[in-house]
């Protein structure tokens, strides 16, 4: 393959890249979008195990039985789950919990989510990108990602790197192309 074939390929490699980045990001302008991966099957088969989990933030007001919400389970632990009931709160007023259940689950979650902890109400899911989201958020993962970027950027700059040699043009200054047509050699 000559020079300019593979230059013409990285080009359309690295367009396609550009352009799935810029569509990813036009799609999510003005969107709170939080992105989690499902890491247990307790919401199958609506959220498979691996699947990345589109959240969009919600008022807790407008949430009601059926529904399912993303919430800290605890400082560290994230859960999604449906809820089966909506509690208020005895002893505050105007505070509101949600006894919640993963649709795959025999029973019903332990506590109550207080209305503070919710984070948001699932969009949609991508399977499988879960697997990569968690990959990539820790070495070696991080480390692969840091390096396949790199390599984009690379890809982005290699075309002008690569470049044709640039053709001679006579130095004579008489406009002509450089071609020796045999009518002026130069020799008299």
């Amino acid at each position: 393959m000559k020079k300019s074939g593979i230059r013409k390929a990285l080009n359309a490699v690295t367009t396609v890249l550009v352009v799935m980045v810029v569509l990813l990001a036009v799609a999510l302008v003005g969107v709170r979008i939080r992105t989690y991966a499902v890491i247990s099957g307790s919401m199958e088969p609506v959220y498979p195990t691996g699947s990345l989990l589109y959240v969009k933030p919600v008022k807790t007001e407008e949430l009601k039985v059926g529904d399912t919400i993303t919430f800290m389970l605890d400082e560290k632990t994230v859960a999604t789950h449906r809820i089966i009931e909506v509690i208020p709160d005895e002893e505050e007023p105007g505070v509101i919990r949600f006894r919640t259940k993963g649709d795959a689950n025999e029973t019903p979650d332990g506590a109550p989510v207080h209305c503070r902890n919710v984070i948001g109400k699932p969009l949609f899911a991508i399977p499988y990108l879960g697997y990569f989201a968690n990959f990539v958020q820790n070495p070696p993962g991080l480390y692969l990602a840091i390096g396949a970027a790199a390599i984009l950027v690379i890809m982005v700059f290699l075309p002008d790197l690569i470049k044709d040699e640039p053709k001679k043009v006579s130095g004579d200054g008489n406009g002509r192309d450089g071609k020796d047509d045999g009518k002026n050699s130069g020799e008299e």
